[in-house]
């Protein structure tokens, strides 16, 4: 049986992990085993950092939500709670895109909201049996 060399196949194996680790600083760019250990930690970290950006983003829009709310007179989860009373279902993405782009449509949410928060809480009102019992 004919002997196996290697060489072509480890040094394109090699090259392939310095090219990937190009820009990295000091050893990491140059040797070998320190160049394919940080190309296995620099993928667990964009592997967390991937979901990760999802909540910052998320955090990102309520908070640029609630500032546009508040600058209408109403809270951020009293906003969000009119808005699915009012049975509008807008995500966060588009109501923070709203809230910095078009301040006048996010202004006729917010009063879309507080007039369907209002008559849940007038209705809620009618239908409480705490209510009925303190009238007798």
């Amino acid at each position: 049986m004919a002997r196996v060399k290697r060489a072509i196949n480890a040094q394109k194996k090699r090259r392939t992990t310095l090219e990937a680790a190009s820009g990295y600083r000091g050893q990491r760019s140059r040797l070998y085993r320190k160049a394919k250990e940080q190309l296995l930690h620099s993928g667990n970290y964009a592997f967390r950092d991937r979901r990760a950006r999802k909540g910052d983003f998320r955090q990102l829009w309520i908070t640029r939500i609630n500032a546009a709310a508040r600058a209408n007179g109403m809270t951020y989860n009293r906003f969000v709670q009119g808005l699915k009373a009012a049975g509008l279902e807008v995500d966060r993405k588009v109501l923070a895109d709203l809230a910095v782009t078009d301040p006048t449509a996010f202004a006729a949410l917010v009063r879309t909201a507080r007039a369907a928060a209002l008559m849940r809480v007038i209705h809620s009102c009618r239908k409480s049996p705490l209510r009925a019992r303190r009238s007798r």
